[in-house]
């Protein structure tokens, strides 16, 4: 049996660049998994979409397909434009079995990457002493992901005894430059950001800016495709596709058992 196709999903950016990475991260994952049929998707900004994806596929002879959003704030909701494309797709393809993962959300394994991260940024400001932490994220996540964020933080500053102040990207709180602030008001000098971000879109572009204007001594890059982060998606897709198949199965038992109902 053939596996289903795994399809990234991401939110888009007007910048190519965002494109050019995201499809960067599609292509160390198919490096990773050959077996796999591995694709991307956008919700907005910039193609394919997910009909258009699903089409290609679906031209291909593919009937099974798992879209995993590439959310880093949300850790059970997929955001709602992903859930309406879910459901123009089924409307679309009727016979095609299709699933939205859960996101890949702030799973604590991406720690260990904002360390690496924020230690290259370091490394490359020449800067030897940090006193402060900022955890800048996108934005507010589903209840879920949101509880985990904070946690996250709290583990961050636990691990490496300093205080760690939470941004966010979309005004639903304190911006990069407000977190800044307010550990200065704590006596802190020497404050670095790790972003936990996937690429670097323009959300990124103005946290990180608004940060070294505020004086932070370094800024971390984006994760890309850090193993990690690819790790985090195959285990998404690994769950989500062995539910489309108990799924499946339930569905071809049903009509084999009641060959003239409604389900065939």
């Amino acid at each position: 049996m053939t596996a289903p196709a795994l399809v990234l999903l991401s939110q888009g950016s007007s910048d190519p660049q965002v494109a050019h990475i995201l499809h960067g991260v599609r292509k160390q994952l198919q490096m990773a998994r050959p077996e796999l049929s591995v694709h991307i998707a956008f919700l907005d900004h910039c193609p394919p979409t997910g009909s258009t994806v699903v089409s290609t596929l679906v031209q291909r002879g593919v009937r099974e397909m798992v879209f995993i959003p590439l959310d880093m704030t949300r850790a059970v909701d997929p955001e709602p434009a992903a859930v309406a494309m879910l459901s123009r797709v089924r409307a679309s393809f009727p016979d095609v079995a299709v699933t939205l993962a859960r996101p890949i959300g702030p799973a604590t394994e991406l720690l260990n990457v904002l360390d690496t991260m924020v230690r290259e940024g370091l490394r490359s400001a020449h800067a030897v002493e940090l006193d402060g932490l900022v955890l800048s994220t996108p934005g507010t996540g589903d209840v879920r992901g949101n509880a985990l964020i904070a946690r996250r933080a709290r583990q961050w500053s636990t691990h490496h005894r300093l205080p760690v102040v939470v941004s966010v990207g979309d005004g639903s709180g304190p911006n990069s430059a407000q977190a800044i602030a307010a550990l200065r008001s704590q006596g802190r000098r020497h404050i670095g950001v790790g972003s936990f971000f996937v690429a670097g879109d323009e959300n990124f572009h103005a946290q990180a800016e608004l940060a070294r204007q505020a004086g932070a001594i370094a800024v971390s890059a984006p994760m890309g495709a850090h193993p990690l982060v690819l790790d985090l998606v195959l285990a998404r897709y690994a769950f989500a596709a062995m539910e489309l198949l108990d799924s499946q199965v339930a569905q071809d038992s049903f009509n084999r058992e009641h060959p003239f109902s409604l389900a065939n």
